[in-house]
């Protein structure tokens, strides 16, 4: 199961006055000149202006490459770390804590019940209704990227397997996977980041999207901003994960989990994610 480049705007927020401290390597912004804004959420995040791409992958059997045209997003710079989670839901399900880590063990609902939250701090509409888990793609306030948006926004403009090429060979500098993670997930933003400045697309926790997991979905999705299939039993998870092999954290590889839509205890923790929000349509898709 399982090029164009855009221009990026970086979204600078400040978390209650407190800022993240960025890893030596990863410091240095790949888009220095990028424009700088501050709003109340408690994360950074960068602009995707909207562009058509190819999606998919020809060595995967659910993922037929075909063409997908987007719409302008934000996407966040990393994936949402503990302590972010805890300000907005006030808790902390996470087995590896740490302020800076990833929140994990988070269910898919749980990442929309999030998505929520921050949504309604920040005085946005909430784009999901917690009865029937529908997104309302219309809304100003966050959500889970779509399978189409969490893929381009990896890609970065490139059609290797990586962001950086074909060969794993270079992983360790870019992710956190099975051969270099010590056996834990690490904290956000501690590798290179991809062309468009985002840490941890490959590797460090698997990271939910929107959709519903359809192995033929690609055969039969719109081409304009696929919102994924209308029901299913799975949603999908991307990027890969810290005790995951390298071929895993490809940019078109997929896999799936249940969402956890009843209130149990979720045990996992390989599943995170990171949210979008829609954005102004400044830049037209071609």
């Amino acid at each position: 199961m399982k090029h164009h480049i855009v221009a990026v705007l970086l979204v600078s927020i400040a978390i209650h006055g407190c800022k993240r401290k960025a890893p030596e390597e990863a410091a240095k912004d790949p888009n220095p000149s990028a424009s700088q804004a501050k709003s109340e959420s408690g994360a950074e995040m960068v602009l995707i202006p909207g562009e058509r791409f190819l999606m998919g992958d020809e060595n995967e059997i659910d993922a037929t490459p075909h063409e997908v045209v987007l719409s302008p997003f934000y996407i966040d710079k990393n994936l949402v770390t503990q302590a972010e989670y805890q300000r907005v839901m006030g808790e902390n399900p996470s087995r590896w804590k740490g302020g800076d880590n990833p929140v994990e063990q988070v269910r898919w609902s749980d990442a929309v019940k999030y998505c929520n939250g921050r949504s309604k701090l920040e005085g946005l509409e909430p784009c999901y209704d917690l009865e029937t888990w529908q997104c309302d793609f219309k809304a100003d306030g966050y959500r889970l990227p779509t399978e189409a948006e969490w893929e381009y926004a990896c890609r970065a403009g490139t059609k290797t397997a990586y962001y950086f090429g074909d060969s794993p060979s270079k992983l360790s500098d870019h992710a956190w996977f099975e051969d270099n993670s010590g056996g834990k997930p690490q904290p956000v933003g501690g590798k290179l980041p991809n062309p468009w400045g985002l840490h941890d697309m490959h590797g460090n926790l698997w990271q939910w999207c929107n959709d519903f997991y359809q192995v033929d979905y690609y055969q039969q999705s719109p081409e304009k901003d696929p919102p994924g299939p209308k029901t299913g039993e799975t949603k999908v998870v991307r990027g890969g994960a810290w005790k995951f092999s390298a071929d895993s954290c490809r940019s078109g590889y997929r896999y799936n989990e249940n969402p956890g839509y009843a209130d149990v205890c979720f045990g996992y923790d390989i599943y995170g994610f990171r949210c979008v929000r829609n954005a102004p349509d400044t830049a037209e898709p071609k």
